[in-house]
């Protein structure tokens, strides 16, 4: 039997798709808990991180899905906290890095809870310090059970906690250790701090009740989630989803592979074998416009990002200021099927300005077109973000045509 060829072209539209682009729902005058739920089947989980020079992370991927949405939509579903009257739809975990994931994938994480109790898996200064202290880790622990929910600033004025490691007090890193444990979980957040509760406080109980999965069925899980959101990829991309290991996820893939959820397929400029997913379509045409936050799913594995977008991106937060070739904190934009360009971007909140500070072009692109469409998209992100106007500064080899599209 002859094996299916995709074109470059034909992965890009199939990834889009998967990645929830496709259509686009920027259309919707109010997205509501159906829209986030169709994202998250999509995309399976919102990668979450604390630098918010722009917006934090999480709520910039769905603005490049959704537009000018209501946070409310996500804060409410992941942040406020609850009681047992109203058990979360979404918990916080250890996904692709840390993540807001649908509860029902609680079950299939629980492994990775009990390899973190056995100290494994873990960062190991986290790892060690569990190890070695046992009773502080006890210690924090009942005081959230008692008191929950709670925030390591209140648990560190109560514990008088003490630096121990990355200028973490020895409370913080009890917490790490028992949140990544599953013996706590996030009952929300307040400013972004989390806040710390039992898992029998926060989460419904019938998911409680499932238990742990079997590793190998759970992990197969995993694998088939970030297949399907990536509608077509390798072994290593769906491997790096879940961040599992390459043993697991070769195992998972070839299981997935005989059950006939994966086809073996070749794919042009992919150097390893591509296997696509069952479900994937190939659109006919892509039409997408957004800005995608450094930690966007459709971006995670760069290589791959390379490969089909031929878009070379690293994120340069640290990266010395002198040696930065794009910015600070980058964003790029996909308009059509391709990524054009990327933006060096700053939420100058007390002047009230979106800050441009460098906006770079691909090779080959026509600038007044691309430039016309990101004065559209800067103009929708800085409204949704409560700024008033936008100040692009003179540095790549767009400015120019972003300012005269902005004067138009």
């Amino acid at each position: 039997m002859t094996m299916q060829s995709l074109s470059n072209r034909q992965a890009r539209r199939i990834a889009l798709k998967a990645q929830g682009f496709l259509p686009q729902m920027r259309g919707l005058k109010r997205p509501d808990q159906r829209h986030l739920a169709a994202i998250f089947d999509s995309i399976g989980l919102l990668q979450i991180d604390s630098v918010n020079v722009l917006d934090r992370a999480h709520y910039l991927t769905l603005f490049a899905r959704l537009g000018a949405y209501d946070r409310k939509l996500i804060d409410r579903a992941a942040h406020e906290v609850t009681s047992l009257s109203k058990p979360k739809a979404y918990f916080e975990y250890w996904g692709h890095e840390a993540s807001i994931l649908p509860v029902a994938l609680y079950p299939a994480l629980r492994w990775r809870m009990e390899d973190a109790a056995r100290h494994q898996g873990l960062w190991g200064g986290i790892g060690r310090f569990a190890k070695e202290n046992p009773e502080r880790v006890e210690a924090v622990y009942r005081t959230i059970e008692e008191q929950g929910p709670i925030g390591v600033g209140a648990l560190d004025k109560e514990r008088k906690g003490k630096g121990a490691w990355w200028g973490w007090s020895d409370t913080k890193i009890a917490l790490e250790f028992l949140f990544w444990s599953g013996r706590i979980t996030s009952a929300g957040r307040q400013t972004f701090a989390r806040l710390y509760d039992i898992p029998e406080r926060v989460l419904p109980a019938d998911i409680l009740a499932q238990g742990t999965l079997p590793a190998g069925e759970a992990k197969r899980q995993l694998i088939e989630i970030g297949a399907r959101s990536h509608g077509v990829g390798t072994e290593a991309c769906f491997r790096d989803y879940f961040r599992l290991s390459p043993k697991d996820s070769k195992q998972a893939v070839a299981e997935l592979v005989e059950m006939g959820v994966l086809d073996p397929v070749e794919v042009e400029g992919f150097a390893k074998q591509a296997y696509l997913h069952k479900d994937a379509v190939i659109p006919a045409r892509a039409q997408c416009q957004a800005l995608l936050a450094p930690f966007d799913s459709l971006i995670f594995m760069r290589d791959r990002a390379e490969t089909l977008f031929n878009f070379r991106y690293r994120i340069e937060i640290y990266v010395p200021k002198e040696k930065r070739q794009f910015g600070y904190y980058v964003l790029p934009f996909l308009m059509g099927d391709q990524l054009v360009a990327r933006l060096d971007l700053k939420a100058n909140r007390q002047e009230g300005i979106l800050e441009v500070f460098a906006s770079h072009g691909e090779p080959k692109i026509d600038q007044g077109k691309v430039a016309k469409a990101l004065i559209a998209e800067l103009e929708m992100m800085a409204q949704w973000m409560g700024l008033s106007d936008i100040r692009i500064h003179e540095q790549g080899d767009l400015a120019v045509s972003l300012k005269q599209a902005s004067a138009e």
